[in-house]
């Protein structure tokens, strides 16, 4: 294969893996910059949309298991958001610690259950008739599953990124952090508000382990994975913020991606070397927004 075509397929994989990690992190980055809860049961969340993609549609996607499992998903991580939510209330106001000692608790619980209903084995799902093949331009041939995932993930990244920074949802959410008494006293209950935050995350998680699905394929430690690069664009591009996770994911999928390309053994040293040239610069992150959603 020519490098041109080398270097250019990479480049369009680190664009799929980048808006696949943003849909990933944005949950998280709304459930720990806006509600200040530090949810480390976020990667079990993604692994749960994997293995719902597998138990569902198979070693072959079809279109009616597809819709199927998307529907599973959203129910699931609505619920698990739901759920989360309930059990991290008593420790909203108490240490960042205590938050993660409790999620990490829920996360390797999940994971050990994940573990006992489908083995250890990799479960390789592959996408529906249509999407399994490739797709030639210019002479290049390219996986037509991934170019489908840039637009899936970039239509997923606008909305979040429209309903967190431009309609009067959003602005609830950050509101209910900076004074949850006034927003009560307007008629709106504040734990219904975090409680929304908690599953639109979730939501978010789960169907980005769905869409994920054919290309990491679910497997025990995938969540954890999954997690750290999470927290990476998080604290690059800055906590509560949607625009800097969103840059931050795109930076890091061309890391990620081109690296292994070019120089597969410098791969890990070059995301977190990345990661930590940012902090250098950029301590609190790209974008960093205060408690409450204020720059």
């Amino acid at each position: 294969m020519p490098t041109t075509q080398i270097a250019v397929t990479a480049m369009v994989n680190g664009l799929a893996i980048g808006l696949l990690l943003f849909i990933t992190a944005a949950g998280l980055s709304l459930i720990f910059g806006m509600m200040d809860v530090l949810n480390l049961a976020h990667g079990a969340l993604f692994l749960t949309g994997a293995y719902l993609a597998w138990w569902i549609g198979g070693e072959q996607q079809t279109w009616p298991s597809l819709a199927r499992a998307v529907v599973a998903v959203v129910v699931l991580g609505a619920a698990a958001g739901g759920l989360l939510s309930l059990l991290t209330a008593p420790l909203s106001r108490r240490s960042h610690l205590e938050q993660a000692l409790l999620t990490l608790g829920i996360a390797l619980v999940a994971a050990d259950i994940l573990s006992a209903l489908f083995g250890d084995d990799v479960r390789a799902t592959e996408p529906p008739a249509g999407l399994d093949g490739t797709v030639t331009i210019a002479g290049w041939s390219y996986p037509s599953y991934r170019l489908a995932l840039v637009g899936i993930a970039a239509l997923l990244a606008a909305a979040v990124y429209w309903t967190v920074e431009r309609t009067s949802l959003g602005a609830l959410f950050r509101a209910t952090v900076s004074d949850r008494d006034m927003v009560a006293t307007v008629g709106v209950d504040p734990r219904l508000v975090r409680g929304g935050v908690f599953v639109l995350g979730s939501v978010l998680a789960t169907l980005a382990g769905l869409l994920g699905a054919p290309i990491y394929h679910a497997r025990p430690g995938l969540d954890t994975t999954i997690l750290v690069l999470a927290l990476v664009v998080v604290v690059v591009g800055g906590l509560g913020s949607i625009r800097g996770p969103l840059i931050a994911a795109l930076l890091f999928g061309q890391v990620e991606s081109v690296g292994r390309a070019v120089l597969p053994g410098l791969a890990s040293f070059l995301l977190f070397g990345t990661l930590a040239a940012v902090l250098v610069v950029r301590p609190r992150g790209l974008f960093t927004l205060a408690p409450g959603g204020r720059r």
